[in-house]
């Protein structure tokens, strides 16, 4: 049962698992179906067995985590689920059509060539080919952390639930910088629709740009987002049950700071983007363990890979002045 397991630091370094894939070998959540403890995680029921509450009007501090060794023992997946939380709220889940996991810092995926024409063939002829093969170009990953200063003085007596936002926020941060990268992938190279002031049309021509694919999400920068959201088209759009923006034509409309302020990408999101890591969130655990929290470090080594090119398309929007001075040159000569 959960209230004889021996929490240790070696749950955190066995080797392809976490701290809580660890517990559930030892406390398997299927042995409590039907108890009033079958929606709680092999963690949750540690904090239940030791009393720790980590939300609420009666949620302990910091320091109920060091009363013991055993519950010491808890406090890294605290933090850890805590920033993974944050990371997690963002939106790389939404605009991600496939997850890989690798072992190494470099990612070669496969490219489908797919370029023949879908048309009818002759009875024994030779069908157009698709083809698989190696991409030439590896995918590499990158590293994406935060270093943590805090001594254990300065948060012993804080909240356990304040303090768990503060985690989170990192995660928004660390999501945010991560995000940027998956949106650069996505606007490079991608087929691109021009225009110099952004109109309801351009965002249908972008809709209409897509061929076998749909555009299910379009993402940009916050600036853009609010000039979408007051055209006179959009009057009577509102946001679904889940506080999604859904354009008239079915798109949800993402915004965020890693779009470019120029720039509008419609993608489908289940076929554009593959996000790459060779890790989850690592967390230091051992001198969280020991009270000596001057540094606590959270990190992800990931990185990201066009699947579908045709699933992208990008509406630029230009200044205009460079073509009206060439048009004037242009007379003058």
């Amino acid at each position: 049962m959960y209230n004889e397991i021996k929490l240790e630091k070696g749950l955190y370094n066995l080797s392809g698992k976490s701290f809580t894939a660890a517990l559930e070998e030892l406390d398997p959540s299927s042995a409590y179906c039907g108890t009033p403890l079958e929606k709680l995680d092999a963690f949750e029921r540690q904090l239940k067995r030791f009393n720790i509450k980590v939300s609420g009007s009666e949620c302990d501090c910091v320091e109920k985590f060091f009363t013991s060794t055993e519950t010491a023992v808890l406090f890294p997946e605290f933090v850890t689920r805590s920033i993974r939380k944050g990371f997690d709220e963002t939106i790389l889940s939404t605009i991600c059509a496939a997850k890989t996991v690798v072992s190494s810092g470099q990612y070669l995926g496969c490219v489908l060539d797919d370029s023949a024409a879908y048309t009818t063939s002759a009875q024994a002829a030779t069908l157009p080919t698709a083809t698989v093969r190696e991409s030439e170009t590896a995918t590499v990953l990158a590293k994406y952390g935060r270093l943590i200063s805090a001594s254990y003085e300065a948060v012993r007596r804080q909240r356990l639930d304040v303090f768990g936002v503060m985690l989170r926020s990192v995660g928004v941060r660390l999501a945010a910088a991560v995000v940027k990268k998956a949106v650069e992938v996505l606007a490079e190279d991608a087929d691109e629709i021009t225009t110099t002031e952004l109109t309801y049309n351009d965002l249908a021509d972008l809709y209409g740009s897509f061929d076998c694919f749909d555009m299910t999400t379009v993402i940009t920068s916050p600036e853009l987002a609010a000039k979408i959201a007051a055209m006179d088209q959009l009057s009577d759009s509102s946001a679904d049950a889940d506080g999604r923006f859904i354009l008239p034509f079915g798109s949800e409309l993402i915004k965020t700071s890693a779009a470019g302020a120029d720039t509008i990408i419609g993608i489908d999101r289940d076929y554009a983007l593959e996000f790459i890591t060779s890790t989850e969130l690592v967390m230091e655990t051992d001198k969280l363990i020991d009270r000596q929290l001057d540094q606590m470090t959270a990190s992800i080594t990931c990185g990201f890979r066009k699947i579908t090119p045709d699933a992208v398309k990008v509406l630029v929007i230009t200044d205009g002045e460079e073509s009206e001075d060439d048009e004037e040159t242009g007379g003058t000569e």
